[in-house]
């Protein structure tokens, strides 16, 4: 009986936030509405059991109390819905991004920014890699703006739009495939496991 009225409960929320193809709807506003709830009510839950009790309670209960800290410095974030004692937040924040971009320096270059140069540094054996060396080249030289593009400069810098444009045509596609499979999905609940048209 659960998995029955689960089922007519999911298929009226998926038909509320469809109903937004036609128009801006209380329907639509009702499915956002819980949508939202939920997800928040979720993560805070999450939050809670996941990065409060294992990080801070448990190791202060343990006799670590430099954990204290971290717990004073959050509830200092929170401390910017107050407008008199907003700018408490600031000095956690300002630690915790500072922190975070010295920690992460580091790692992102050996991650991102080396590992991207070391994809690049490739033998000139095959028609790959050669496309691969040529569009990081052209896609550098469009993006250096020091020097004018004209002539050879200038239209060297144009087949870097053209790999460009092919690389974010590339993501988009992408994006739109995994919409559309999302689509799939929400209509093969609704055909099978709901109305039990299709198996």
């Amino acid at each position: 009986m659960t998995t029955i009225i689960g089922a007519w409960i999911a298929a009226a929320l998926t038909l509320f936030i469809f109903s937004f193809l036609y128009k801006d709807n209380p329907f639509y506003k009702l499915a956002e509405h819980i949508f939202v709830g939920v997800s928040a009510g979720y993560w805070v839950v999450y939050e809670v059991r996941n990065v409060v009790i294992p990080n801070m309670i448990e190791p202060v209960s343990q006799g670590r109390y430099i954990y204290i800290v971290s717990g004073i410095m959050g509830l200092m974030m929170l401390t910017r819905v107050l407008p008199k004692i907003g700018w408490l937040s600031r000095w956690a924040i300002a630690f915790t991004v500072g922190m975070t971009s010295g920690y992460f320096l580091v790692t992102y270059l050996q991650s991102h920014a080396l590992e991207q140069v070391r994809a690049t540094l490739l033998p000139l054996n095959s028609p790959n890699n050669i496309l691969i060396i040529v569009g990081v080249l052209t896609a550098l030289i469009y993006f250096f703006f020091s020097k004018e593009h004209k002539g050879v400069f200038g239209k060297t810098a144009k087949v870097g739009i053209w790999f460009l444009m092919i690389a974010f045509g590339a993501s988009f596609g992408y994006t739109v495939m995994a919409r559309v499979s999302l689509l799939i999905g929400r209509m093969h609940f609704l055909l099978s496991d709901w109305l039990r048209l299709i198996d």
